[in-house]
């Protein structure tokens, strides 16, 4: 996966770019969760270079034991045009579940940029989109991905969810967060500059980079999502202080929402990792804003807070 220099992980247009590739062990972990998803589509990786991609390995190894229709994936190529790589499902073949099916490569005329017309030609024709993209322009490849209406399971940043582009959807429970979230580790280039932190090369001498707030963003239904979140904790004004500028009670621990309130609630971000549509209504996402006064008198600034209510029947509140 390549991405941007921005302390992220993305490929810059402007020239520079450093390379970042997701760990095939990340990539089973999270779509083993979608397997029935896949029987007669066709997927498309259009963010991965098939020399280097563990999506395109990973479609590739399971091609026949997903039921796949046809496998695409295209990578963007600065200043040269790029290529296709295709598998198209040949009938005899079903069943052999160890066979690794060869794959036709085809120029473009392009560079492979998920937003040039040879690229939204391939989406038109695909039924589902899997993929890293680039974070820097994540907001544009969500609003092309609805645009055209397409199934998709791609790797973003979970601070993405207050990009004014992807709220309402997140809210209209149009867009979802997968099974897997947190920090992950990512294989670097040979060239990439030694950090003091999250940072490592293993016995190989390859170098690894952890990335931070790394989930899974899907329009894809799973189990987990109704899964009521276990909460045990009972209100009390004196436990749970309400924002001086917001009419909501701030609960730092997801674990601590108090199962009684039936007024607005604040918590952190990392609460869409667990939030069940069926119990929870998610009135607002704030990157920041909402103040608190602390216990000596002065005002803080909450960090990014997502503002719901409990719909499961609660007491106090308002």
């Amino acid at each position: 996966m390549k991405e941007q220099t921005n302390s992220n992980l993305h490929m810059s247009r402007a020239g520079k770019t450093d390379e970042f590739y997701t760990d095939i062990s990340m990539i089973e972990n999270e779509l083993r969760h979608y397997r029935n998803y896949f029987k007669d589509k066709v997927v498309f990786c259009n963010c991965d270079d098939p020399a280097f991609s563990n999506f395109w390995k990973y479609f590739q190894i399971n091609f026949y034991m997903l039921g796949l229709r046809k496998l695409v994936s295209t990578h963007f190529e600065a200043d040269k045009p790029s290529y296709k790589l295709e598998i198209i499902r040949q009938d005899d073949k079903v069943g052999q579940l160890s066979f690794l099916p060869d794959y036709v490569q085809t120029p473009l005329k392009g560079d492979g940029d998920f937003r040039s017309p040879e690229a939204i030609q391939l989406l038109k024709e695909a039924d589902i989109v899997v993929t890293n993209p680039p974070f820097s322009l994540f907001a544009d490849y969500i609003a092309q991905l609805k645009a055209f209406h397409k199934d998709f399971l791609v790797i973003g940043n979970l601070n993405a969810v207050t990009y004014k582009e992807i709220l309402p959807s997140i809210m209209a429970n149009e867009i979802w967060l997968g099974y897997n979230s947190g920090h992950f580790w990512f294989k670097v280039p040979e060239n990439y500059e030694e950090k003091k932190t999250d940072f490592r090369i293993d016995e190989n001498g390859q170098k690894w980079r952890r990335m931070g707030n790394i989930c899974w963003y899907t329009n894809l239904d799973t189990t987990q999502r109704h899964e009521d979140l276990t909460i045990f904790k009972n209100y009390s004004p004196d436990l749970y202080p309400k924002y001086d500028n917001y009419d909501a009670i701030e609960v730092s621990r997801v674990a601590n929402i108090p199962s009684d309130y039936s007024g607005i609630i604040g918590v952190p971000i990392t609460f869409l990792t667990q939030y069940n549509p069926d119990q929870f209504e998610i009135i607002d996402v704030k990157s920041s804003g909402l103040l608190l006064k602390k216990n000596d008198g002065s005002v803080k600034s909450m960090y990014k807070r997502v503002l719901i209510k409990n719909i499961r029947g609660a007491r106090h509140g308002n």
